[in-house]
């Protein structure tokens, strides 16, 4: 997988738990028991996908724009989206891909869950 640093960068972010969804093989890191991002291994353990949620517009274009993203493997084809691990995405654009999974999940969980997360009254 030559995205070696994504999982010390999700695990940086506020709040995140990272887990391993044994039925499935994946590595999933969420945000308040809500998964915005994995790791989807095979049989092996080595990555075949990363998987994200996008808003579906954003979604669209990137798939446009490479080939290694495709419409979500075992997920909403509208929401999630997922990425090759050897593809040709460059680093910066997963990045951005990621943050904004991350911010997308976190605004849909409650406010209250959102502040106890950022450690607020």
């Amino acid at each position: 997988m030559r995205y070696t640093w994504m999982d010390e960068y999700l695990l940086a972010k506020k709040g995140v738990t990272k887990d391993l969804q044994a039925d499935w093989n994946w590595i999933r890191y969420q945000i308040g028991g809500k998964m915005f991002a994995a790791l989807c291994l095979n049989d092996e353990n080595t990555p075949v996908y990363i998987t994200l949620k996008l808003r579906p517009e954003e979604g669209e274009f990137w798939r446009g724009q490479y080939e290694d993203v495709i419409p979500g493997y075992y997920m909403n084809k509208t929401h999630w989206n997922s990425i090759s691990p050897d593809g040709q995405v460059p680093d910066d654009i997963l990045r951005d891909m990621l943050d904004k999974s991350y911010a997308l999940v976190l605004g849909g969980l409650s406010k209250k869950m959102q502040r106890e997360i950022f450690g607020e009254a």
